[in-house]
């Protein structure tokens, strides 16, 4: 629910910037989403494993250090999905200039 609200939030004042709301994708929020969910997953993982550290619990130092790692993946994956992207879109800018030098 939160990061429902939060995707709501952020909408606004991108909606009143562009030309149309049709040039907001959802996959734009998802992806905010996901950087949101590993943002947490990271911060969770370092609570835990300073928890972990204070009362001489491995095993919660380990799960902790263990989400700090997926959060790691997590954002690793998320540059790799903005990089293909800008890949995409640069693509496609180059077909859109060679259509209209064609023209």
């Amino acid at each position: 629910m939160a990061t429902l609200v939060f995707s709501l939030i952020i909408q606004s004042p991108s909606m009143a910037m562009a030309s149309s709301p049709a040039s907001i994708t959802p996959v734009t929020i998802g992806t905010m989403s996901n950087k949101i969910n590993a943002k947490a997953k990271e911060a969770e993982g370092k609570l835990e494993a300073a928890y972990g550290d204070l009362i001489g619990d491995t095993v919660h130092k380990i799960q902790g250090q263990a989400k700090q790692v997926q959060a790691s993946a997590m954002n690793a994956a998320e540059t790799v999905k903005d990089g293909a992207k800008s890949v995409a879109r640069g693509a496609s800018d180059a077909a859109d200039d060679l259509a209209a030098k064609i023209k």
